[in-house]
C-alpha cells in the first residue's frame, strides 16, 4: 500500500513538472533530482506522507508567461528567494504567529476549497477524453481499499496502456533510450539581476499568501488529524520549505512546497508512512540520475484523463478532511465563503475569511 500510496500525487506533480520541462525548457534532471532529493528526505525526518510539491501559483505563471519574460534564470532566482523567506518566517516564529491568527472556521474553509478546486480541476483533465476516465474511475473505486491489488497499480498500467495505444511510437522511442549517469551542477553560477529581479516580483511574491495557506496551515492540520502520533508545527514546516527551495535552486530545479494536496492523494491510494515519499522520491531520483534524457516520454505514457482521475480522489480525500462546518451559522457561512474564494484563488480566499470572520465578531455584519 505504501508503494501504491507513492503515487498518488502523480495528478499534480506531472502536468506541472511536464510544463516547466517542455514550455520553459527547464533540464529535466535539475528538475527530477531536486525532488528526488528532497522526497527523500522529508519521508525519514516527518515519517508521514509529507509531500514535496510544485509551487503552484509559480507554475502558472511560469508557464503563461515564459515567452515574455521568465526564463531558467528567473524560476531558480524564485526558488532562492523563496527559501529565504520561509526560513526567515520560521527561525524568526513569524510563520507560527501569522498562524495562529488564522480562525478554525477560515483554516477549514482553506482545506475544503482547495479539495473542490482540485477536483474541478481534474473534471477539466478528465474532459480530454471520458471514456478512459470513465473506466479509470470505476476501476479506482472499485479497487480502492483492495490491498491484494491497490487501485493506483490498476490506474498507472491503464494509464500506461491507452498511452501506448494512443502513440505506439512512445514504445520504439522508450526502447532506443540511453542511459546516462549525471551529476547535479551548481545552477546559480549564471544568475544576473534581471532574473533576480523578475523571480522575485513576477513568481517568489505573490506565492507567499498560497502557501501560507495551503502548504502551511492546512498541512499542519491536515498531518496533525490524520496522523497525532508524529505532529508539525508552523516553525518546522516552514524551515522545511525554506530548506528544499534553497536546495532546490542550487542544483536547477523549481520552487517546492508541502502542498496539503499532495498528502491527500499519497493517503487516499494507501499510504500511512514516510515510506510512501521515499519509494517516489528514490524513484526520481534513479530517472534523473540514469534516464533524464527521456523523461518527456516517460510522461506521455499517462494520459491527462488517467491524471485527472486521481488528482480528482486526492482533492475528495482533501474535502473530506476538512472537518465540521462549525457549529453555529455564522461559522458556516464564514467556511463556506473562504472555500468558494479558495477554489479560484486561495491567498483572496485567506483574506476574504479572515474579513468575515472578524466583522462578524464586531458586529458589523449579521451572518
Amino acid at each position: 500500500m505504501e508503494w501504491a500510496g507513492a503515487f498518488g500525487d502523480l495528478g499534480t506533480l506531472i502536468p506541472f513538472v511536464a510544463a516547466y520541462i517542455t514550455v520553459l525548457k527547464l533540464d529535466p534532471f535539475g528538475v527530477l533530482f531536486a525532488f528526488g532529493a528532497c522526497m527523500l528526505v522529508c519521508g525519514l525526518y516527518y515519517r508521514t506522507p509529507f509531500p514535496v510539491q510544485p509551487m503552484k501559483a509559480i507554475g502558472a505563471v511560469a508557464a503563461i508567461q515564459a515567452v515574455h519574460a521568465i526564463t531558467p534564470g528567473a524560476v531558480y532566482a524564485a526558488g532562492l528567494v523563496t527559501g529565504i523567506v520561509w526560513l526567515a518566517l520560521g527561525f524568526t516564529g513569524l510563520s507560527s504567529r501569522v498562524a495562529k491568527l488564522v480562525p478554525a472556521p477560515v483554516v477549514a474553509g482553506i482545506v475544503l476549497g482547495l479539495g473542490f478546486g482540485f477536483m474541478l480541476e481534474a473534471v477539466k483533465m478528465m474532459e480530454t477524453n471520458w471514456l478512459v476516465a470513465g473506466i479509470a474511475g470505476i476501476a479506482a473505486l472499485l479497487l480502492l481499499r483492495n490491498r491484494t491489488f491497490p487501485a493506483m497499480f490498476a490506474l498507472l498500467v491503464f494509464g500506461a496502456a491507452v498511452g501506448v495505444y494512443q502513440s505506439p511510437d512512445l514504445i520504439a522511442g522508450l526502447a532506443g533510450s540511453s542511459v546516462g549517469v549525471r551529476m547535479p551542477e551548481f545552477a546559480l553560477a549564471g544568475l544576473n539581476w534581471h532574473d533576480l529581479w523578475i523571480g522575485t516580483v513576477l513568481l517568489a511574491l505573490p506565492q507567499v499568501p498560497l502557501t501560507l495557506g495551503n502548504a502551511l496551515i492546512a498541512i499542519k492540520k491536515e498531518n496533525n488529524e490524520l496522523f497525532p502520533h508524529a505532529p508539525v508545527t508552523e516553525k518546522k514546516v516552514s524551515i522545511s520549505t525554506g530548506l528544499m527551495n534553497l536546495f532546490s535552486s542550487s542544483v536547477g530545479g523549481i520552487p517546492m512546497c508541502h502542498g496539503a494536496g499532495g498528502m491527500a492523494g499519497h493517503v487516499a491510494f494507501g499510504a500511512r508512512t514516510g515510506g510512501a515519499v521515499v519509494i517516489l522520491g528514490t524513484l526520481l531520483l534513479v530517472v534523473a540520475v540514469f534516464f533524464s534524457g527521456s523523461v518527456e516520454l516517460l510522461f506521455k505514457l499517462f494520459p491527462g484523463a488517467v491524471l485527472g482521475v486521481i488528482l480528482f480522489l486526492a482533492g475528495a480525500q482533501l474535502a473530506l478532511g476538512a472537518g465540521s462546518l462549525g457549529e453555529t451559522r455564522a461559522a458556516r457561512v464564514v467556511v463556506l465563503a473562504t472555500a468558494a474564494f479558495c477554489i479560484w484563488n486561495v491567498a483572496v480566499g485567506f483574506v476574504v475569511g479572515i474579513a468575515l470572520h472578524h466583522l462578524q465578531r464586531r458586529g458589523l455584519l449579521r451572518l
